[in-house]
C-alpha cells in the first residue's frame, strides 16, 4: 500500500506535505517534532512549522500516529499504533509487543476491581533501562 494510500484511508487528503510527514515518520519509526521539522524542511523547505504540527496533529486524530513522552520530557511521535509497549536506553525508543503482558496487566486491573477495566482502551508500558 502507498503512503497517499494509507493517508486517504484514515479518512484525510493526500497532501504533498502530509506524505512527505508520513514517508519520513515511516522511516523513522519513532521521532521528536523538532526531528520532523527538521526532516520535513530538508525535504521541502516551503513547509512551515505550524503545518507541520497540524499534519502531526490530524495525523493522532486519525489513528495514523501516537504521541508520548520520552522520560527527558521530549514529545515523541510512534508510526506503529497498534497496542505495544517501549523501552527507553538513553535516546534510543525500542518497541516492545508483548500481548501477554498487556493481557496480564488488563487482568490485574480486573482483579483489584480497577472502576475501568471494562473500558481500558489501550495499555502502553515504559520501561527506563540503564545504558
Amino acid at each position: 500500500m502507498n503512503i497517499g494510500q494509507i493517508i486517504r484511508e484514515a479518512g484525510l487528503k493526500a497532501t504533498p506535505q502530509r506524505k512527505i510527514v508520513y514517508e519520513l515518520m515511516a522511516k523513522l519509526g519513532h521521532s521528536s517534532t523538532d526531528e520532523i521539522i527538521a526532516g520535513v524542511q530538508q525535504k521541502n523547505p516551503e513547509v512551515t512549522v505550524s503545518t507541520i504540527y497540524r499534519i502531526l496533529d490530524s495525523f493522532c486524530k486519525a489513528g495514523l500516529l501516537s504521541k508520548m513522552n520520552h522520560p527527558s520530557g521530549k514529545c515523541y511521535y510512534d508510526v506503529t499504533i497498534s497496542e505495544h509497549h517501549h523501552i527507553f536506553k538513553g535516546d534510543e525508543i525500542i518497541d516492545y509487543i508483548d500481548s501477554e503482558l498487556t493481557a496480564l496487566i488488563k487482568h490485574y486491573l480486573r482483579e483489584k476491581s480497577f472502576r475501568h477495566s471494562d473500558s481500558i482502551e489501550n495499555i502502553s508500558v515504559h520501561i527506563k533501562v540503564n545504558t
